[in-house]
């Protein structure tokens, strides 16, 4: 089989996403075609008789715990990523009805997945907690004599009042 580098950088092309052709998200993931599964259901909304008579929408499914191209770490990041689309069971499901045409939904449908691995690949960076300085912490507490001295001296001392 052969891959095919970023899929989504050119939307619109219509041989962007070809369904016999290995989808290579980055250098270590890899979607392969008989991973996916497509159902083709009736679109709801506008788009008149087409809408009643053709099955336009596209469910493409993702199973990622079966997916042999995609690593451990990844999986973990997509699963935040998908948040509601993936199931307990691990695969993730894309609704796609925007378009009027079968091809063009089923196109939309395999980009946002590969959009949706192309963010998981993302390792994020984690953020290494600031330390106060002692010269600040030393300011603060100087700020706060400071302020508790001004209210002391607005208070009177004279048991008559």
């Amino acid at each position: 089989m052969a891959m095919k580098d970023c899929p989504f950088a050119a939307p619109g092309n219509s041989n962007a996403l070809d369904e016999t052709v290995a989808i290579k998200v980055s250098p270590h993931v890899t979607v392969w075609p008989d991973e996916l599964q497509e159902r083709f259901v009736r679109a709801s909304g506008a788009g008149g008789q087409n809408v009643n008579k053709v099955s336009t929408a596209v469910q493409l499914s993702f199973d990622t715990h079966a997916a042999r191209g995609v690593p451990f770490d990844v999986r973990l990041r997509l699963k935040t990523i998908a948040g509601k689309r993936m199931s307990k069971e691990g695969v993730i499901t894309i609704n796609a009805r925007r378009h009027r045409t079968q091809e063009r939904n089923r196109q939309d449908a395999r980009e946002r997945l590969v959009q949706m691995l192309a963010a998981a690949v993302i390792v994020p960076v984690r953020r290494i907690p600031t330390r106060v300085s002692s010269g600040a912490k030393q300011r603060r507490l100087d700020a706060k004599k400071q302020r508790s001295q001004v209210k002391r001296n607005r208070q009177t001392n004279d048991p008559d009042t």
